[in-house]
């Protein structure tokens, strides 16, 4: 069984900053896609940013240049570093796996329904 756990939402104004961590004994085994994926109320849910285990990272046109995804292997956690935050970004953020074919290389996908493990979220909230 698969348990992701998320953590460091919060509340923010508009340009602050925030990281969100998940923790995970698959941040670091072989062939799993890792990503954080944010629903916002009355949309539908959307990749934000993913990391493949060679370290292929994909990002939403959204959030490039803002936030910047990274994997620590010593503590097992996956990080989300979001910075200049903006009223859009407000969502649950989640923290999704699967497991890809040791065959395939490149970035992850952000589509969400190809994930099987998820999170329970964590709450972002940036005001204007």
């Amino acid at each position: 069984q698969v348990h992701l756990v998320e953590s460091g939402g919060g509340s923010v104004q508009s340009g602050g900053s925030l990281r969100l961590s998940c923790e995970s004994s698959v941040v670091t085994y072989t062939n799993y896609c890792l990503g954080w994926f944010r629903q916002a109320p009355g949309k539908e849910r959307e990749g934000v940013a993913t990391i493949s285990k060679r370290g292929s990272t994909a990002y939403a046109d959204s959030v490039k240049g803002r936030f910047t995804l990274s994997r620590d292997s010593a503590k097992d956690t996956l990080d989300l570093q979001m910075n200049s935050l903006k009223p859009e970004d407000t969502a649950m953020y989640y923290c999704a796996a699967f497991r890809r074919s040791r065959f395939v290389r490149g970035s992850c996908s952000l589509v969400h329904n190809e994930y099987n493990y998820w999170g329970q979220g964590t709450q972002v909230t940036v005001s204007s």
